[in-house]
């Protein structure tokens, strides 16, 4: 068998979960239409889950679709094969800048990260020059690339832009059905701000990640392009510039846990005018904060 294309595994994985959660054994399936939504995907990656439920034995057949047996951890697809070459690429980049491994003005090698993310320098290189188009990043004339800085006017167009799109996805969000699999993630989320709140300050650098997780939430609901590529923007400008300004580290994290629970817990409760102020709030926090940083790097830059 072809080894199948990303999409299609992303399908059958939420397809099996809902399986899981929802369908009794003897009962059909639901709607081709109806599955093509809950597996965020079009009517050929479906039937393409379909046919590999069939073949694993989940279902009777392709026309009744009846169930036969419930998933098993087996049956869904290891998340690490979920992660294209991008992916992977942007992950590492990512982590390396939260840790400091990549402070500002930091330089390095295509071959270095290909070696970090398990992937072809090819396709690194094809991430960081669509990657440099943001301007955070640039190629050094004798080979390697360069983390760059920015100015605060730049910071605050990002920033408007930026919540723009997450008022965007909280409306987004409100409008999806009870039964939505985006549920489930949305209580797993509150699950795991809340055990982070409960451990603050002391694993207040666990936070980076658990950001990057709730903010990629909010932009899936989106399913939109433009707005993962931006996301990654956000994320990269807003944590790089943290790193010029440690001192208020620990409570920012700490606020910004809390916060993303404001935001969580009304989106539960569908509650969308509280999850907009929630939302607000915490917008208008990060760009004090990242104006705070600036402020640090510039006067670093700059002293006397």
């Amino acid at each position: 068998m072809a080894r199948p294309p990303t999409i299609f595994k992303r399908s059958a994985n939420l397809l099996l979960q809902y399986i899981a959660d929802h369908v009794r054994v003897g009962e059909p399936l639901p709607t081709e239409q109806h599955m093509a939504e809950l597996g965020e995907g079009s009517r050929t990656a479906i039937r393409s889950a379909l046919a590999h439920f069939h073949e694993c034995g989940l279902i009777s057949d392709l026309k009744e679709r009846r169930l036969l047996r419930k998933p098993v951890r087996t049956d869904y697809f290891d998340l690490d094969e979920l992660r294209t070459g991008a992916d992977r690429i942007r992950e590492v980049l990512m982590e390396r800048i939260y840790h400091s491994d990549l402070p500002p003005g930091a330089e390095f090698s295509e071959t270095e990260l290909a070696r970090a993310a398990g992937t072809s320098t090819i396709s690194v290189r094809e991430f960081l020059i669509g990657f440099s188009h943001s301007g955070l990043i640039e190629k050094k004339p004798r080979g390697g690339w360069r983390l760059c800085a920015f100015d605060r006017s730049f910071a605050m167009e990002l920033a408007d832009v930026r919540q723009m799109f997450e008022f965007a996805a909280i409306d987004r969000f409100a409008a999806l059905p009870p039964d939505s699999p985006a549920f489930a993630e949305l209580q797993q989320l509150i699950a795991r701000h809340e055990q982070l709140g409960s451990v603050m300050p002391t694993h207040h650098k666990d936070f980076p990640a658990l950001d990057r997780d709730f903010h990629a939430f909010l932009m899936g609901q989106l399913d939109n392009r433009f707005a993962q590529g931006f996301f990654d923007l956000v994320s990269l400008v807003f944590h790089y510039h943290y790193q010029w300004d440690k001192s208020q580290e620990m409570v920012r994290n700490e606020y910004a846990v809390h916060e993303h629970l404001d935001i969580l817990r009304a989106l539960a409760r569908r509650d969308v005018a509280g999850a907009r102020e929630a939302m607000r709030v915490h917008l208008s926090s990060a760009r004090s904060t990242l104006l705070q940083s600036i402020r640090v790097r510039e006067m670093k830059a700059h002293p006397g």
